[in-house]
């Protein structure tokens, strides 16, 4: 989840939208991930048990998945997803997922709530993160003109290329620990 990431994409989706608009679009867009977010890290460990997927596994395809995704932010390669029709709503699809509640942010949040283990002041942690990272995306969304008008774009880009190193690091993280759960269960 990249707020000033999220800037140059959300104005390009709702470029046509009037300032009323975007900001239900705004809203709508974090709600969706909010509520995707936390069915995962409540629900998924159930869903990947029924599948017979582990925790690593998912952990290591999302690394794979977030470095992908984080090269093509450092190479300026990203393509800016577009709405299939004008009936499709982009606060739902691709705005609240999969740009924001992504497989990176999903599996960080499987793993922040299993690490947890059930510790009440852990879990408490977790959530108060998560409602200060959405309330920033929502910033983010809600003030995109005024955050773009302020870094520029050249701003913009030096903040998008240092959010895909950032990510960069954190998918090869996520691929290490993966592999280290492998050995370890092995």
């Amino acid at each position: 989840m990249d707020p000033p990431g999220t800037v140059p994409i959300f104005l390009g989706l709702t470029s046509a939208m009037t300032h009323k608009q975007r900001a239900r679009a705004a809203r709508t867009a974090i709600f969706v991930a909010a509520g995707v977010i936390l069915a995962f890290s409540i629900f998924g460990q159930q869903l990947l048990t029924y599948m017979h997927i582990s925790i690593p596994a998912l952990q290591a395809s999302g690394g794979v998945l977030l470095f992908l995704i984080s090269m093509e932010l450092l190479t300026g390669k990203m393509e800016e997803p577009q709405a299939s029709s004008k009936n499709v709503n982009v606060a739902l699809v691709p705005l609240g997922t999969p740009l924001l509640a992504g497989p990176g942010a999903i599996v960080a949040s499987m793993l922040f709530v299993q690490r947890a283990d059930g510790d009440a002041r852990s879990l408490v942690s977790i959530f108060v993160g998560f409602v200060l990272v959405c309330v920033c995306l929502w910033v983010a969304m809600r003030f995109a003109s005024v955050v773009h008008r302020i870094l520029g774009e050249g701003g913009t880009l030096l903040v998008t290329r240092i959010a895909g190193l950032l990510l960069a690091a954190i998918a090869v993280q996520l691929i290490a620990d993966a592999v280290i759960a492998f050995v370890q269960t092995a």
